[in-house]
């Protein structure tokens, strides 16, 4: 079987795009795989990256785009896309992310080549938009209206990565009866992996972005009772937001307690850098299925994030983690104490762990593999 995975990303540090790679590596074994996408490096402003890529035996093809407002929202080339998918003439289109241009163009050239499609939604129903920029929002609201919400019921499947959304989708109108719930998954080796010294450290892991919140994480550090212990910040910065957080570090004389390391994209070295630290933060404003978030949970690690609704059907608060009001860096400064003083730390790990197993990749692909 043929299959076209369509995805704004495949380069650079994306949520998105560590599903779609996984899948489709995970795929290739039994079918022949492409992915498309833009030429866009997530997270590195307008910087493009090379028109064809290979991982393994997935064909990777890149296309030139315009951004229509915010980072993700852009429209491609689609004559170029058109051309491509008449000559590889997939059995299945998998599209990700819902609300997105190459999503309805999916519908399009599928009804046209007789292919199923499949919409992975990846939970975009961010509370007031908050994540995306004015320009973004008005043209979505017009595009929303007039194409997206009719298009939503013509999915064969719609793939829900979260329980919180499927509600969501019914009020849109979708048939129960298309809508799966798959969760983006863990590869096996971070269940298995041997593990690593740890180190006296909070770390955060991920995209150094605004919508990460990570000044809350910076001035929770002010209050944090044990002044040997140590911030590291991991992963591709945002010009602008790095030198704010920078800024921020300075003001308030953290300088020896708080340290940026550039991203990290192999796996067994992420899971030494998870391994390392004490305490797993998360504070961002928003998240769909936060992908650091279950990593570190399968490393066994005390994970502390923000109350919002991605990291709210992940974590039980004082069960598998701990939670905080978003931008409230006394409370997260708080939690982070009654970690370091707890006695019960292990058996939240532990639970933590047992909690994300039903994640591991070995077990997702399998439910997808049902569908095609």
């Amino acid at each position: 079987m043929k299959i076209l995975e369509l995805t704004n990303f495949s380069a650079g540090i994306c949520g998105v795009w560590a599903r779609v790679r996984e899948e489709a590596e995970r795929l290739s074994k039994k079918h022949e795989v492409v992915v498309f996408s833009s030429n866009f490096v997530k997270g590195n402003g307008d910087v493009r990256a090379k028109p064809e890529d290979r991982i393994g035996k997935v064909e990777i093809k890149r296309f030139k785009a315009r951004k229509l407002g915010g980072e993700s929202y852009m429209k491609w080339d689609f004559e170029s896309v058109k051309s491509a998918v008449l000559e590889f003439k997939p059995d299945v289109i998998i599209a990700h992310s819902y609300r997105h241009k190459h999503t309805d163009f999916a519908l399009d050239i599928g009804e046209k080549i007789g292919a199923k499609v499949f919409l992975v939604t990846h939970a975009p129903f961010v509370e007031n938009d908050k994540t995306r920029s004015l320009l973004a929002r008005i043209y979505l609201r017009f595009y929303y209206k007039k194409v997206v919400l009719k298009n939503i019921k013509k999915f064969n499947k719609v793939i829900a990565i979260t329980k919180w959304e499927i509600p969501i989708l019914e009020k849109l109108g979708v048939d129960k009866r298309k809508i799966e719930y798959i969760p983006n998954g863990i590869p096996e080796l971070f269940f298995s992996q041997k593990k690593e010294k740890e180190e006296n450290k909070i770390l955060f892991l991920g995209r150094v972005a605004p919508v990460k919140n990570i000044e809350t994480a910076i001035k929770a550090m002010r209050l944090v009772e044990d002044k040997k212990i140590k911030l590291e910040i991991v992963g591709p910065a945002e010009k602008d937001y790095l030198k704010k957080l920078t800024k921020l570090v300075k003001k308030h004389r953290l300088e020896s307690r708080i340290v940026f390391s550039e991203g990290i994209f192999e796996i067994k070295e992420k899971i030494r850098k998870i391994d390392s630290c004490k305490i797993f933060v998360l504070p961002s404003k928003s998240e769909a299925m936060p992908q650091s978030l279950i990593e570190a949970m399968a490393r066994e690690k005390i994970v502390i994030a923000s109350d919002n609704k991605g990291a709210k059907e992940l974590v039980e608060n004082g069960k598998t983690g701990h939670l905080f009001r978003i931008g409230n860096s006394k409370e997260l400064a708080g939690k982070i104490n009654k970690v370091l003083s707890a006695k019960e730390s292990e058996k939240i790990g532990d639970n933590a762990k047992k909690f994300v197993s039903q994640f591991s990749w070995d077990k997702i692909i399998k439910k997808i593999e049902g569908l095609i």
